[in-house]
């Protein structure tokens, strides 16, 4: 028997609706039941972004900096800001992330120097502050950055997305859809998505090394 060869199966976003309706036992009749169902799946999207690190949504960018311009708007696709370094001459050196209390308690916030610090501020358009504030307007600060997925605009549109969380998303829309048009089904496909979203999400872990190690200086001999 021979093998397909392929390995280009994907599901645009009307095959979704499709597939979430009929695991609620119910079938796709009319124009609003695409509009709710494409509602619900832009409001899914959005709640896998409070749920974690998604690992194929991390977007490396960089910007030149600006003589004594500390505050730096980023895009409003930003979720968060994983971490920053500031490259000189070729040569990066880490920022480390300090709370928003920390970074108010700064005395002069108009020190010049090489940035060591940087603060998130969450807004609707997030601001990257960062401390001191640049000495020149060469440097080049590099960050990642976890940013939101594409929307679901149009029933043809294919979801920015690896296939290995086809099933987990096709999972939580028919979860999403069973809460207003399947409340016999509810339970079962909760349980169904919250199994798939942990089972993608273990997959899609950094397998990098992690090593605590304790620090001793300050412990007090007796």
């Amino acid at each position: 028997m021979a093998v397909s060869n392929s390995k280009d199966f994907e599901l645009d976003v009307a095959e979704y609706i499709e597939e979430a309706f009929e695991r609620c036992g119910l079938e796709v009749r009319t124009g609003y039941d695409l509009k709710t169902a494409k509602r619900s799946l832009n409001l899914l999207l959005a709640e896998w972004a409070n749920r974690g690190l998604n690992q194929w949504t991390i977007k490396q960018r960089s910007f030149t900096v600006t003589q004594a311009d500390g505050d730096i708007d980023l895009g409003n696709d930003v979720i968060d800001v994983l971490s920053v370094v500031i490259r000189r001459s070729n040569t990066d050196f880490s920022l480390s992330r300090v709370s928003r209390d920390t970074f108010l308690s700064i005395p002069v916030k108009t020190t010049q120097g090489r940035p060591s610090q940087f603060f998130l501020d969450r807004q609707v358009t997030p601001n990257l502050k960062i401390w001191p504030v640049p000495e020149n307007s060469t440097d080049v600060i590099v960050y990642d950055a976890l940013t939101r997925m594409d929307d679901a605009d149009a029933q043809v549109n294919t979801l920015d997305m690896p296939f290995r969380f086809y099933p987990c998303l096709a999972a939580g829309l028919a979860y999403y859809i069973a809460l207003k048009r399947a409340p016999n089904r509810l339970q079962l496909l909760k349980a169904l998505y919250e199994e798939e979203f942990e089972r993608a999400m273990t997959e899609d872990r950094d397998r990098a090394s992690f090593n605590v190690v304790p620090q001793y200086q300050y412990l007090r001999t007796t």
